[in-house]
């Protein structure tokens, strides 16, 4: 799990990488044989039986600097990942970071350019609203309309959503059950952990090879683990399905 890709000396919520750590995580995955895919193909893969060697990456908030810093990176190592933006913001900035500093969100134009990179475009919500403490006219908000504001984009079907801060209690999974999503990411959900949950690893600028061998040793440990065969066959939504 990232979320912003650039040289940062002010990072006070620690979700900074910068470019060159990046690649050297990269390369990390790459020397010991694996692959960095987006969440839809490496669920899609597990379901079948062909998950082995594949990691799912995922890039939080839709920050700018993805398409400028961490594509090309990612074509660097022949992968694709995972960009969770939100169309409420298109072309701001990330205001619910109090203490900042500020970083601009992709626009329109910038979203697009993710996903004709290879890129899956995910729902990170409308304007990173925590779901837990929303009423059902924001909640249906953040979870269906951002999606379909991103499928007008273009951008193909969007399986995925991503919960904001990582919140999330029965109601906002039945919601992004409900808005025709196929997965949803969370953090550590504990008891809800499943495919409308799935629990990830946060990623760091602090992270170096040692670091990362230990996290990818105890994910299996911290978190619950999630049935491989889990991954929904596509449905449909308001006239749309949700998958290829």
């Amino acid at each position: 799990m990232y979320h912003s890709v650039a040289d940062c000396a002010d990072d006070p919520y620690q979700v900074t990488v910068s470019p060159g750590r990046l690649e050297q995580q990269l390369r990390w995955l790459r020397r010991r044989g694996l692959t960095g895919v987006s969440m839809d193909r490496l669920l899609r893969a597990r379901a079948e039986g062909r998950g082995a060697g594949l990691v799912g990456l995922t890039f939080d908030d839709g920050y700018a600097d993805f398409v400028e810093r961490a594509v090309p990176l990612l074509h660097r190592y022949e992968f694709t990942a995972t960009v969770f933006v939100l169309p409420g913001r298109l072309g701001g900035t990330n205001e619910w970071d109090s203490l900042g500093p500020r970083k601009p969100l992709l626009t329109e134009d910038g979203i697009r350019a993710a996903a004709e990179a290879g890129m899956e475009i995910g729902s990170h919500g409308l304007r990173h609203t925590d779901l837990t403490e929303a009423d059902d006219a924001l909640l249906a908000a953040e979870t269906g309309r951002s999606r379909e504001l991103l499928q007008d984009l273009g951008v193909g079907e969007v399986a995925g959503f991503c919960y904001p801060y990582g919140t999330v209690d029965a109601r906002a999974v039945e919601a992004v059950r409900a808005a025709g999503y196929s997965y949803a990411c969370a953090i550590d959900p504990g008891p809800l952990t499943g495919v409308f949950a799935l629990p990830r690893i946060h990623v760091g600028e602090k992270d170096t090879g040692p670091r990362l061998r230990l996290k990818w040793g105890l994910h299996p440990w911290r978190r619950e683990p999630v049935p491989a065969d889990a991954y929904p066959a596509p449905a449909v939504s308001a006239g749309r399905r949700t998958g290829p």
